[in-house]
């Protein structure tokens, strides 16, 4: 009787360890297909619950009218000056989610350039990318040599490579044949710094509460959203 007893229990040992393997294996299967459906399209201000999170146009509200700053001779700025409709976008360098944004904007620049007046504006999320910040210096001191949207692409590929640093700045401000002193003096002295935390308080006031995010005449959308989406929201202001 002791024998069989110990066998009993050593069957029901293995069963509640192979069941126990089971149980774990379900899960990691039901967790990696959740993250494969749940794919994160943007980046939220860090906080103490979250640092990355979804900034979905599903759950946020459009801010009150007039609360996103009109376009001032501050911006950076591309497409028909005159143009109905006005496309912002807050943007973080260093944001793999704007990287993404960034390809979709193209697109879309591409296709409305001679009908749409498109802005970039910063919003850099410097408690988790620490090269942020200093990204969108160096797009401000290539701007004060007229070369901005050419640094905004060089910095952006950057990300892509991986090769984010201001030794790396320093080297795609000579390759455009910028003043290489006087960049190199604005970058290291902060000479926009001021500028870019006061794009970033303005966002914020308008609503924005992660990267990337896109005002088309004031409506808000949030994320790395498909280019049709962005399509169609200008598509229905300049019929409007």
């Amino acid at each position: 009787m002791a024998e069989q007893k110990m066998s009993v229990d050593k069957t029901s040992f293995i069963f509640g360890l192979v069941l126990g393997v089971a149980i774990i294996s379900v899960g990691a299967l039901l967790m990696a297909n959740f993250n494969k459906s749940g794919e994160v399209k943007g980046e939220k201000v860090a906080g103490p619950e979250n640092n990355a999170a979804q900034p979905s146009a599903n759950n946020q509200q459009p801010p009150a009218a007039g609360s996103v700053p009109e376009v001032s001779g501050d911006d950076n700025v591309r497409g028909e000056k005159n143009a109905a409709v006005t496309v912002i976008e807050y943007s973080d360098f260093q944001c793999p989610y704007c990287s993404r944004h960034n390809g979709t904007m193209e697109q879309i620049y591409n296709e409305y350039k001679d009908k749409v007046l498109f802005v970039y504006r910063h919003f850099p999320l410097n408690s988790i990318h620490p090269e942020a910040q200093k990204a969108a210096e160096a797009s401000e001191c290539a701007a004060e040599q007229g070369k901005f949207w050419e640094m905004h692409d060089k910095i952006f590929a950057d990300n892509a490579a991986q090769k984010m640093s201001v030794e790396q700045w320093k080297k795609e401000a000579t390759d455009l044949g910028l003043n290489a002193k006087k960049f190199n003096d604005c970058l290291d002295n902060g000479q926009y710094a001021g500028k870019i935390a006061q794009e970033q308080n303005d966002g914020g006031a308008a609503g924005v509460q992660g990267t990337p995010v896109t005002f088309i005449n004031g409506e808000l959308i949030s994320g790395a959203v498909p280019y049709e989406q962005i399509k169609a929201a200008i598509e229905a202001k300049l019929k409007g």
